[in-house]
């Protein structure tokens, strides 16, 4: 993914918590933080507190980070649905230059109050705060 189709991203210190038995960053935190990135951008472009992970493709780690590496999360809207976002994801080593690994398809949908699918309208990224959904009582 070229940096200027990343249309959001974040970026994590790997700390002394966030490492496996190896000394390099454990996966699962980083799905984790992937995961947390994913739904905090699909909640911008679907407008809605309520989305959930549906589906992650298949993940392959390429390289790793160790203590006191930087990585850089990148996340790109690829398709909107009837009720959900499938985003690309790409995470790289900043001390390294180095990719750790990309997701092709991440998919949120987006959940009515009634906990089932609701239909979002929308059809491109929005780079605005406008749908930030509105705080409720």
């Amino acid at each position: 993914m070229s940096v200027d189709a990343i249309t959001f991203r974040t970026r994590k210190w790997v700390r002394p918590e966030d490492l496996n038995a190896n000394g390099t960053l454990f996966g699962g935190s980083l799905l984790r933080w992937i995961d947390e990135e994913a739904t905090i951008y699909a909640i911008l472009q679907l407008g809605n507190h309520q989305v959930v992970t549906k589906y992650m493709s298949e993940i392959e780690f390429v390289s790793s980070a160790r203590q006191g590496d930087i990585i850089e999360m990148g996340l790109r809207a690829t398709a909107f649905g009837r009720t959900s976002l499938t985003m690309r994801a790409e995470v790289r080593n900043m001390i390294t230059h180095r990719s750790i690994l990309t997701v092709d398809r991440v998919v949120f949908v987006g959940l009515g109050d009634d906990g089932r699918p609701t239909p979002h309208g929308y059809t491109e990224i929005t780079f605005d705060r406008d749908r930030i959904p509105p705080q409720t009582a």
